[in-house]
């Protein structure tokens, strides 16, 4: 028992917490519900999270100090919170991230850390629609990922970029993950209260079981590096803190069991397998314990205990960082909320002038010669020990050079033998005794293997070259949705007014394209002449208009084709060959009355007519396009209904409606709000019964299962669809009066899918066809009357986002999870006839039509959240036409589209802002109207029909609002002086979408027809076109100056005949008698009636 009483090397190791100028400080790091650490460190560099999002990483030097700006470079990860973050053991630039958008992502930091913000990984791998929970690099082999997401094990090899392995038979979340120091087996804590040991090379992976902590709450195991032991940290049933050490081979009992105390925080075990020491930092405790693990009773030795900041993540420094000269055997870095400290463990020696070997045995080395193909072949090696003694390395005590990470990793289709020292230019690294001749043989491998670094073909997130689903009519040769470098990217850039001037100012009469003639280059060559000079604003819009009107072209061209001629010319080449590509042409009435229909799309007998206006509407729309568009709806006005009309008193509103329903419905005579509580309730409200709603329970639809989405039919005010999580549609039907009581009896129930359903959305024209998504991506179409499914619609890889009927109701368009958008037919073909790129983010997306079904506007993110909003060319999807982006929020935008004033309405959830744009079809597509801002934030928006609309206030959208607490009538008008007149140039022919165009059966039987247009004209009002003097258009006949000087001087004389001198005089005549008359003149003093002293006293 001697061995009791003999003192271990590091029975004294002190925590020195260092000085605050030496902490990173002024950082914002948030409380993320994650398994994670939140923090990780290589020898070169630290990551942990930042900001409450959790969504971004801060990369920094593992030596770096000092306040931290909130505008540094950050690694922009994921589009949800990074849950684990790992670095590689042999590439210290190399960091594998997880996170709940169900992504694993490896990061190759640069040798000078970031000098500007990464969104960009090296690779990525989907883990099927689950959120990743751990994820880390095997010990032993190089490139070898492995990664938890619900039940299942996954190992990747980064080499092929291809899942090697996955075993999903844990039934719960796997909680923790952690491998033998040997690299041949590994142990899982899972949720179901059971730890196991897992050999993935083996037949059955899982080998040993055995009970656990017995609370359901968070656990972590830790392999005891190369023994044959794990330990675990969780609760017990009275909810104490445990520590537990289990063996091998007696793995059913309990080696160890360790009571602490009671508290919320799980205990993050850090274990140093050199020296044997265990840190249990517990997150929320403000205290760190410092443990000596020993192979026999009491195998846990307590040592001395840190107390300082509230911990929020913890993780140990590779031991090739310590500062071995200083007597620092381990070292934490400490997260906290605004703060990372790193305290350093030394141990009490009399002198650091010399290396003391007894602290610091041999220590894996940063090189290992096992590739992952080897080890997934039954191959073990172990890894070469290297000695941290600065004489023995070739450096000395001089910082040590990170081995970091790749380059781009190298096309799944080399037929080559891949070896990373083709792809890897790696530095040379500490303790490497032919570091010079290694280098020189990577530099060699590289020069004679110069198309490393290129990729033989562009291949998304999924490992699927882009392009595959789609045919060579409908995509261009080449979609590049994998991010190119800056210098290789070619997307449309938007243009400010400055720049199109000196797009103008250029040579533009040179230009083949513009096809202008000899007219145009005297007028371009002048004006270039008097450039230097800078004429002012007037005058080139004169000229502009001059050179506009001299222009004779079969299409009104806008600057467009001068800076995208290349992408013109692709895209020119790609002709359509369905004949159905295109939407039917908009009747010849509702032409009329769209004011901003461009020439090219008018029908022919249209453009026959209206050829003698050429020259006018070509300058009005160059001098629009270059001078800035002015739209008639710019000054348009958002006024909440008075509180009389509010719906209040809504209580326990639900927070838990999936990201893809818009969480609020209304039609005209009742709104549907979804409910928090058991049994996916909604509550029905009839907008008829305004007021403060009584407390108690609220009368609501029982759907018994969670919702998913809603939708009322736009043909029947009474009837409600509601998708449940369970694959069931169910049809309720609202009886008259509205709700009285609790139901649970719906008129219908569809039984649509056998996974949740995504989206249900009715068609625009026709009654009772219907359209759900689910989560095994497919959409199907569906006859209500007879609940049949009539068609099923695939092509997608993974979950998708939106779904939206075109106007026309014969083309559906989605956008998904895997950044593209795609153009269904659906009675037609299963697969879609369009497909293109779309937002990269992957947080979620909306997409609608828009202008007749020509354009498609899509909301979604890009890779660092911020929210957009594209326009794409419905027939051509390679490449948007215009971008806005807004801010950057969690929030999507869902969009609303009113067709008749080309206005799009965008708001998220939580906004408190409305952003309202009117789409054009001349760049730059967007424009921006009047936003409105809300006086509380916005739940949920949701549009009434056209017919809801008071014409006579010049509403031409009407909206309901779903606030936390209320619901309130939204309307929106334009301003107008006569507003007691019918403004016709406001509200052309309006679609009837509140009655049924066709029958299912017509529908499905492929009839198309278009929706019966109304005036919204009412009765006995005067229309604003019918009181305004005709406009007459001068004749463009070849006359002298002097001829149109004296017609312009005869049309002001005649005008002037009516204000002559003598009529102006008269006038004033009348005004001055009309005072009098009133006022009558004395024109007597008053000092006249005073009396004064006589003439004879002024001589004296």
């Amino acid at each position: 028992m001697a061995w009791r009483f003999k003192a271990s090397k590091y029975k004294n190791a002190a925590p020195i917490v260092p000085k605050p100028e030496v902490c990173i400080r002024d950082i914002c790091v948030g409380s993320y519900q994650t398994y994670g650490n939140n923090i990780a460190a290589s020898a070169a560099f630290i990551a942990f999270n930042w900001e409450h999002a959790g969504s971004s990483l801060a990369v920094l030097p593992i030596d770096d100090c000092g306040r931290k700006s909130k505008t540094m470079p950050l690694l922009h990860a994921h589009s949800d919170t990074v849950t684990y973050l790992d670095f590689s053991p042999f590439h210290d630039g190399l960091l594998a991230t997880g996170s709940q958008d169900c992504l694993v992502k490896v990061w190759h930091i640069p040798e000078k850390g970031l000098e500007s913000s990464i969104s960009n990984p090296e690779c990525s791998f989907s883990t099927k629609q689950r959120r990743v929970e751990t994820v880390g690099f095997h010990p032993t082999a190089d490139c070898l990922l492995w990664s938890t997401a619900m039940g299942c094990v996954s190992l990747w090899d980064l080499t092929s970029q291809q899942e090697s392995f996955s075993n999903n038979e844990h039934p719960e979340v796997i909680q923790s993950l952690s491998w033998k120091g040997d690299g041949k087996l590994c142990a899982t804590s899972c949720k179901d209260k059971m730890v196991r040991i897992l050999d993935p090379r083996a037949e059955s992976p899982i080998s040993l079981v055995a009970e656990s902590h017995q609370s359901i709450k968070d656990s972590r195991v830790v392999w005891l590096g190369d023994q044959n032991r794990v330990l675990t940290t969780g609760f017990d049933a009275a909810r104490l803190r445990q520590v537990i050490i289990r063996d091998l081979r007696n793995f059913a009992v309990t080696e160890k069991t360790l009571e602490l105390d009671c508290s919320t925080g799980i205990l993050m075990p850090l274990f140093d397998p050199d020296t044997n020491m265990l840190f249990l930092a517990g997150k929320g405790d403000t205290t760190i314990s410092y443990l000596e693990v020993t192979d026999k009773d009491p195998y846990l030795i307590e040592g001395i205990r840190h107390s300082g900041e509230q911990t929020k993540g913890a993780c140990l420094v590779p031991k090739r960082a310590l500062r071995v000269m200083e007597g620092e055997v381990n070292r934490i870095m400490q997260l906290t909320s605004n703060s990372v400290i790193p305290i350093m463990y030394q141990v009490p020696r009399k002198t650091y002038r010399d290396f003391h070997s007894d602290l610091y045995p041999e220590t894996n080395g940063f090189k290992t010669e096992l590739t992952a193909t080897q080890w997934l072949n039954g191959v073990n090696m172990a890894v070469p020990k290297i000695s941290l003694d600065p004489a023995k390395r070739e450096l000395g005590e001089q910082p040590i050079i990170p081995r970091l990470g790749p380059k781009p990793f190298s096309s799944t289709g080399s037929s080559a033998e891949f070896s990373f020292d083709k792809v890897f230019n790696v530095p040379q690294a500490p303790g490497s005794e032919n570091g010079e001749s290694q280098r020189d043989s990577n530099e060699n491998s590289l020069a004679s293997n110069g198309s490393v670094d290129e990729p033989a073909s562009h291949e998304n997130g999924n490992g699927k070259v882009d392009g595959e689903t789609a045919s060579a009519e409908d995509l261009p040769e080449e979609v590049p949705l994998r991010a190119k470098e800056p210098e290789e990217e070619d997307k449309p850039r938007i243009i400010s007014t400055a720049e199109r001037r000196k797009i103008f100012e250029s040579k533009a009469s040179t230009e083949s394209e513009d096809q202008f003639d000899a007219a145009l280059d005297d007028v371009s060559n002048q004006f270039e002449r008097l450039s230097g000079q800078r004429t002012s604003i007037a005058e080139r819009r004169r000229m502009y208009e001059s050179r506009s009107q001299s222009v004779q072209e079969e299409k009104p061209a806008s600057p467009v084709p001068l800076r995208r001629r290349e992408s013109l010319k692709v895209r020119g080449e790609q002709k359509p060959t369905d004949e159905e590509a295109m939407p039917p042409p908009a009747s010849v009435e509702f032409t009329r009355n769209r004011s901003d229909l461009s020439k090219e799309n008018l029908p022919a007998d249209i453009n026959k007519r209206n050829n003698s206006n050429n020259a006018s509407n070509t300058a009005s729309k160059r001098t629009s396009t270059v001078f800035g568009r002015v739209s008639k709806f710019r000054h348009l006005k958002g006024t909440p209904g008075h509180k009389s009309t509010h719906i209040e008193n809504i209580r326990n509103l639900s927070r838990q409606i999936p990201g893809e329903c818009d969480g609020f419905q209304a039609n005209p005579e009742r709104v549907a709000v979804p409910i928090s509580g058991a049994g996916g309730k909604i509550a029905i409200f009839e907008l008829s019964k305004p007021g403060r709603l009584p407390d108690g329970v609220i009368p609501s639809l029982v759907n018994g299962n969670n919702i998913m989405d809603f939708q009322w039919d736009p043909f029947d005010n009474k009837r409600l669809a509601v998708a449940c999580d369970d694959g069931t549609v169910k049809i309720w039907a609202i009886p008259e009066g509205g709700l009285t009581e609790p139901t649970n009896e719906p008129e219908k129930e569809l039984v649509a899918h056998s996974d949740k359903i995504y989206i249900i959305r009715y068609h625009p024209l026709a009654k009772n066809v219907f359209l759900t998504a689910s989560y095994d991506m497919t959409l199907k179409i569906w006859d209500l009357d007879t609940l049949t499914e009539k068609y099923c619609l695939r092509g997608h890889t993974d979950q998708i986002f939106s779904f939206a009927w075109s106007p026309c109701g014969a083309y559906g368009a989605t956008v998904s999870k895997d950044g593209k958008i795609r153009v269904y037919n659906p009675r037609k073909s299963e697969n879609p006839i369009r497909e293109g790129p779309g937002p990269v983010g992957t947080r979620g997306a909306r997409l609608v039509w828009a202008i007749e079904g020509e354009y498609i506007v899509v909301t979604g993110f890009d890779k660092v959240s911020e929210r957009q909003i594209y326009v794409y060319k419905a027939t051509d999807l390679s490449a948007h036409l215009g971008m806005v982006g807004l801010d950057v929020s969690p929030a999507i935008l869902i969009p609303f589209y009113d067709e008749d004033s080309s206005t799009i309405f965008a708001t998220g959830k939580g906004d408190s802002t409305i952003y309202c744009y009117e789409i054009t079809e001349e760049s730059p597509f967007i424009c921006p109207l009047s936003h409105h801002k809300c006086s509380s934030l916005t739940q949920g928006l949701s549009f009434l029909p056209k017919n809801q609309c008071d014409v006579a206030s010049v509403e031409f959208a009407k909206a309901q609002r779903l606030t936390n607490g209320t619901v309130e009538p939204l309307s929106f008008a334009v301003p107008r002086i006569k507003s007691e007149l019918f403004q016709d140039d406001l509200f052309p022919p309006t679609k009837v979408l509140w009655e049924p165009t066709l029958t299912a059966s017509e529908w499905l039987s492929g009839s198309n027809k278009a929706a019966v247009r109304i005036s919204l004209q009412p009765e006995g009002m005067d229309t604003l076109s019918s009181i305004q003097p005709a406009v007459t258009t001068p004749t463009p006949a070849k006359k002298s100056d002097s001829t149109n000087i004296n017609q312009l001087i005869g049309q002001q004389t005649q005008f002037n005949k009516v204000w002559s001198a003598d009529l102006v005089r008269s006038k004033q005549d009348e005004i001055k008698n009309s005072v009098s008359a009133r006022m009558p003149i004395n024109r007597k003093l008053e000092q006249d009636d005073m009396e004064g002293v006589d003439e004879k006293e002024w001589e004296e």
